[in-house]
């Protein structure tokens, strides 16, 4: 989100976790909207976008409904941008409305190790130069001594969990 605002993007942020939607109103967001009823975002979305909907939509969560529900807040020749890990088993997804908007749906997921290393020589140059901020994101830190309860809470997220922290 930092990135997308500091380009010049007007960000919408939805979540279902209310932590979430406050850390990114916190980071930034222009607005925040609870992810707890399809249409109704839906409308919220179009109306915020005065019927045009989202040039760039990046889905997070790895889940079907939230796939679907990105397709369907993408702008007619928008992107998708797919950053969820969907491994998990198989996805329906609205192919029919994805080609009628002609969207470009994107993989954000590279399989390059290159290009993992030239990512995270940018990440650490972007929060060097101040672009991003990750310290809002780091709600909890552990010791390599306790990384389990670490990869626990990154896959039950409990209520006030962002990213964790790895110290050792």
């Amino acid at each position: 989100m930092q990135l997308a605002k500091n380009a010049g993007a007007r960000v919408i942020a939805i979540s279902q976790r209310e932590f979430s939607l406050e850390v990114a109103k916190e980071s930034g967001a222009d607005e925040i909207i609870a992810m707890d009823d399809h249409y109704k975002i839906i409308e919220k979305v179009k109306e915020l976008t005065n019927g045009n909907f989202c040039e760039r939509v990046i889905e997070c969560t790895g889940k079907e409904w939230p796939l679907n529900l990105a397709g369907e807040l993408s702008a007619e020749r928008g992107r998708l941008i797919i950053a969820g890990f969907h491994q998990d088993g198989m996805r329906q997804v609205n192919v029919q409305l994805w080609n009628w908007r002609g969207l470009d749906v994107i993989n954000a997921h590279e399989r390059d190790p290159q290009l993992y290393i030239d990512g995270i020589k940018a990440a650490v140059s972007a929060v060097e130069q101040g672009i991003i901020n990750p310290d809002k994101l780091y709600t909890h830190t552990y010791t390599l001594d306790n990384i389990d309860k670490a990869f626990d809470n990154l896959t039950n997220r409990p209520d006030g969990f962002v990213k964790a922290l790895i110290t050792y």
